[in-house]
């Protein structure tokens, strides 16, 4: 009996190959070349899904935000109070931003060269991640957990301030713990929007 084989799906073959190309050389470096060696497959063939570099890169971008999502989605339990979500769900960005292989090079290549699509990816990301966390601002404000507020503003001031006792403050202060950054957080925000 003959084993079936699965006919080769070349634009996952070619979405697969170009990611681990912009993982490892960033945007600017990675090639069409470089891609279609990687995927094993003719440059014709890359062409045949996607008419350039930008639209590759666009599709890779949107695959890391359904991503993202997901696992935000995962993330929140409709029985705890939205700062312990909130909380969760940050938390779990900021691991994916910091091991996600992408996330890591474009930040590399923007602090060091200034590639403006590096750039304009990672402003991608942050602002789909301000529209989570906006959601559920209104949420909790419709259901009056915390005062009203405009969602989108508060979003991303949060995440600032978030990223601000976390990621981009380690030369400020030694590293905080979960446990801390959430204490902080309330201290900064919820005591402030709390309904009294």
């Amino acid at each position: 009996m003959a084993s079936e084989r699965k006919p080769v799906d070349r634009r996952k073959q070619v979405l697969e190959a170009s990611a681990r190309s912009f993982e490892t050389f960033g945007y600017k470096a990675t090639t069409m070349d470089q891609v279609a060696k990687i995927a094993g497959v003719g440059k014709g063939t890359i062409y045949t899904f996607f008419a350039n570099k930008e639209e590759l890169f666009g599709e890779i971008m949107a695959s890391m935000l359904r991503n993202l999502r997901e696992m935000a989605d995962r993330t929140v339990k409709p029985d705890l109070p939205f700062v312990e979500n909130l909380m969760e769900v940050l938390h779990q960005l900021l691991d994916y931003r910091e091991q996600h292989a992408l996330v890591v090079k474009l930040s590399q290549e923007v602090r060091d060269i200034g590639t403006p699509m590096a750039k304009e990816g990672l402003e991608t990301l942050e602002r789909a991640v301000v529209a989570y966390i906006a959601r559920h601002v209104k949420e909790a404000a419709d259901k009056g957990e915390i005062k009203p507020c405009d969602p989108n503003l508060t979003a991303y001031v949060m995440l600032k301030t978030y990223l601000a006792l976390t990621a981009e403050s380690h030369h400020l202060h030694e590293p905080l713990g979960k446990e801390e950054v959430l204490d902080y957080f309330r201290r900064y925000w919820m005591e402030g929007l709390a309904v009294r």
